[in-house]
């Protein structure tokens, strides 16, 4: 019978615990147990002003606001599921205190009362959350904060191994600060809890770029593009998506009134309202241009902005919307289903491999940093652990294909990455399937991968780094062939009866039979390409596709 991955780091640091108990280093490792089947815990990190709080209600649906914001943002705030609503401060000498937590029908307020900040090392709300069922959230304090402790808890707390499974990364714009961090981050030799794999870059505020115009979110897009063509930001985070977190966090909290208003100004004409979306000052000044009064005016343009709000007049203008629609409208165009979308595929389908990796990495540093007669051997059981575990073998493999340490060509390290489960790590992501391909299909393209990657690993005139990341991938395409005969077959639908005194239809007059073109395409499949088959990697150098070089 085989042992789950999570099943032997379970054991593993159970064994570690045992070695170090009564020790600081054991209970350490009797918490990273405690959450190992917990849900994946993901950092909000970056700079002040960048959006990190707003995209956090955006994620969990509900506003969130403190009586002192300003105080509360220098603290590590976690956000998980619970029941009931309730938030909890704990002091760094003293018991955990509760504290109030209102809710007044649009937000959620949280009161600090008489704490002082400097002395409380975490605060932890719970909210009856959906999202929050999927994954715990930490909001962090900016980074270049005017309170140099504020940022410095952050760079801390993110440098504590396994403190967090991923980080989202937010920027406005992309700051040498920004790279600075990063590069601190994943080079932090006691966590390593960033990587290529498991940190993505948010260029929030995405309305907000070229000055809120109608083409804001599309010239963010391209920022973005280029932000992930570079290799440098390749080489620290996953990707880069633009989100613009208000417009997310309005589409899941607008109320009938701020609808109501909405519809007011929109009813009255073009030219009445245009001047006032020239500016915010021009938007919340008095007029009798729209009923709608300045107090209300400033409400909204604190929840949408000024392209949300141009956006918001242009679209009830087009019908008949409810707020239903509009709310759709903004959801879509913020980014914010492409973040979702991601965070699951890319890490909550993780969860399980990420949470051991780190695993891993805390007894791997207790052992260094805490070197009792035990270290030696329990280093030695990880390294049998991670020897034989293909998942961990494919996360280091995918970080090194991020970070330009396997010198093969760039279409080919694209292929890599995609199989390996960069796109996803279902069966038919990484083959680049639709969901519903046959069976013959995705046996097939499997076939095909795993005799293209056996050729390039007996290829003796490529670099070695290739020729091993090659049969790491043989090893990856038999893993899925056991993955598809294991799965149950959908059921084929019913042929036709054959035999009998039931005469044939009439054949009509064919032209040449029709050519599969998925299976000659020469260029490979682009990340949003769901071709119905996987086609093989056409660009290897002359004499890198089998083992003999070509005449």
């Amino acid at each position: 019978m085989t042992v789950s991955l999570a099943a032997r780091v379970r054991s593993l640091l159970n064994d570690a615990a045992q070695a170090y108990q009564g020790r600081q280093s054991g209970r350490v490792l009797n918490d990273v147990a405690r959450h190992l089947d917990g849900p994946l815990r993901v950092a909000i990190a970056g700079r002040v002003k960048a959006g990190k709080s707003t995209l956090l209600n955006a994620l969990v649906g509900t506003r969130i606001a403190a009586t002192d914001a300003g105080e509360c943002t220098r603290i590590v705030t976690w956000y998980f599921r619970g029941p009931q609503p309730r938030a909890t401060a704990f002091p760094h000498a003293t018991r955990p205190i509760g504290l109030a937590l209102d809710h007044d029908g649009s937000r959620y307020t949280l009161d600090l009362g008489t704490l002082d900040v400097e002395t409380v090392d975490r605060i932890e709300v719970a909210l009856p959350s959906e999202w929050l069922g999927q994954m715990t959230l930490v909001d962090t304090p900016g980074m270049g904060s005017l309170t140099e402790s504020a940022g410095r808890r952050t760079q801390d707390f993110l440098g504590e191994t396994a403190s967090v499974d991923a980080v989202l990364y937010l920027m406005r714009h992309l700051h040498s600060t920004d790279i600075d961090f990063l590069d601190a981050f994943n080079d932090s030799s006691d966590a390593a809890d960033s990587s290529p794999v498991n940190a993505v870059g948010v260029l929030s505020r995405a309305d907000e770029v070229g000055g809120g115009e109608e083409d804001a979110i599309t010239h963010a897009g391209k920022v973005a593009a280029g932000y992930r063509a570079d290799s440098r930001i390749r080489s620290l985070v996953h990707t880069v998506l633009p989100v613009a977190g208000l417009l997310a966090e309005t589409a899941a909290t607008m109320s009938d009134k701020d609808f109501a208003d909405l519809r007011a100004i929109a009813s009255a004409s073009e030219g009445a309202t245009m001047p006032l979306l020239l500016s915010a000052g021009r938007f919340v000044s008095p007029t009798r241009a729209v009923t709608v009064d300045p107090e209300s005016r400033q409400r909204l343009l604190s929840m949408l902005g000024l392209y949300g709000l141009r956006l918001s007049l242009d679209f009830m203008r087009s019908g008949n919307v409810d707020r239903a629609r509009l709310c759709t409208l903004l959801r879509e165009r913020s980014g914010l289903s492409e973040l979702r979308h991601l965070l699951l595929t890319q890490f909550a389908q993780r969860r399980d491999v990420l949470k051991a990796d780190g695993a891993l990495r805390v007894i791997e540093s207790v052992t260094r940093n805490d070197p009792i007669p035990a270290a030696p051997r329990l280093r030695q059981a990880v390294e049998r652990v991670r020897a034989g575990a293909h998942e961990l073998t494919e996360l280091r493999l995918l970080t090194e294909l991020r970070t330009g340490s396997v010198q093969a060509p760039t279409e080919q390290i694209a292929v890599m990455e995609r199989l390996l489960g960069g796109q996803g790590t279902s069966v038919a992501d990484r083959l680049n399937l639709r969901p519903d391909a046959p069976f013959e299909t995705v046996n097939a393209a499997i076939t095909g991968m795993h005799g293209h990657w056996r050729r390039v690993a007996q290829n003796q005139l490529i670099d070695p780094s290739f020729s091993r990341a090659a049969q790491v991938l043989q090893r990856t395409c038999e893993g899925l062939a056991a993955t598809v005969r294991s799965a149950p077959q959908r059921p084929q639908p019913p042929q036709p009866p054959q035999g009998g005194n039931r005469q044939a239809p009439p054949q009509r007059r064919q032209g040449p039979p029709p050519v599969d073109k998925t299976e000659t395409i020469r260029k490979p499949p682009s990340p949003e390409d769901k071709t119905t088959a996987f086609q093989r990697p056409t660009n290897i150098p002359r004499g890198q596709g089998n083992g003999r070089p070509r005449d």
